[in-house]
């Protein structure tokens, strides 16, 4: 831990983390909402949301992000990938606390910001996680348990520098990935898959009701596919020495691309 805090390029990874969430929840969040805006000046038009817009928002956004701060922080941008990452042993547990932390943070500024921008709008829960109608809490769980699975799983697999058949692109595969989580779970639960963005929505609007599944969800998502593809698709070599020592130190030896640790996940090899 040490090692790593006294660490420029550390810390930039952090603030990388923080200002490439902060636009993700604004591009993303600000495309569900835009639903609402008026239709041609004509206040009584009632459009509906637009659920294949809205994903490829996600999906899109999060790859694009990913190309652009990727080789500084892995641009995990969700805490449930940043929970994999840590116990595929990616990471350290020092590095996936600050990342938690600058996640969440950037995704409260993030809303905050768009509730200013769109303070006129009706009906604005700014992308608030909610179940729908007809929907109890266990099956939002299971809704949110299985779509954040695919995601992580997806991560775990398209970054794994043991691969050589991975030609195409990391960062689009990964936001695919979020997209088909969207088109799974939005009418379900509107679709969380990611913790630190249900949070920035619920802090900011004050509304915590059932905001545990939103946590709970993806993170038993995360620990499952990490034990799936560790474990059972494709087993790693490393003991529980080397295990220790990169989430103690931060110094990934097996996981190695560059020789700067910033850049450990989404490039595959």
């Amino acid at each position: 831990m040490a090692s790593e805090f006294k660490r420029k390029l550390f810390w930039r990874a952090v603030v990388a983390e923080f200002f490439a969430m902060t636009l993700f929840i604004f591009i993303s969040i600000g495309s569900a909402l835009g639903f609402l805006v008026p239709s041609g000046g004509n206040q009584n038009v009632t459009r509906t949301q637009d659920n294949v817009k809205v994903s490829l928002a996600f999906g899109l956004s999060i790859a694009t992000l990913a190309q652009s701060v990727g080789h500084i922080s892995g641009a995990h941008l969700n805490p449930a990938v940043t929970l994999g990452l840590l116990l595929s042993c990616q990471i350290s547990i020092f590095r996936a606390i600050m990342y938690v932390i600058a996640q969440c943070l950037g995704a409260i500024v993030a809303t905050a910001i768009l509730s200013g921008v769109t303070n006129s709008l009706q009906d604005n829960s700014l992308g608030l996680n909610a179940l729908a109608e007809g929907i109890n809490a266990g099956q939002g769980l299971g809704i949110e348990i299985f779509a954040t699975l695919q995601l992580v799983l997806c991560v775990l697999a398209t970054t794994d520098r043991r691969r050589t058949d991975v030609t195409g692109s990391a960062p689009l595969a990964i936001g695919l990935s979020v997209a088909l989580g969207h088109l799974l779970a939005i009418d379900y639960t509107g679709c969380g898959i990611n913790p630190a963005r249900s949070f920035g929505s619920a802090v900011v609007m004050g509304n915590f009701v059932n905001h545990w599944i939103f946590w709970v969800g993806p993170i038993i998502g995360a620990i499952a596919a990490t034990l799936i593809y560790d474990f059972i698709l494709a087993p790693r070599t490393c003991d529980v020495t080397d295990r220790m020592k990169v989430w103690t130190t931060g110094q990934v030896e097996e996981y190695d691309l560059d020789a700067d640790d910033s850049r450990v996940e989404m490039k595959p090899k």
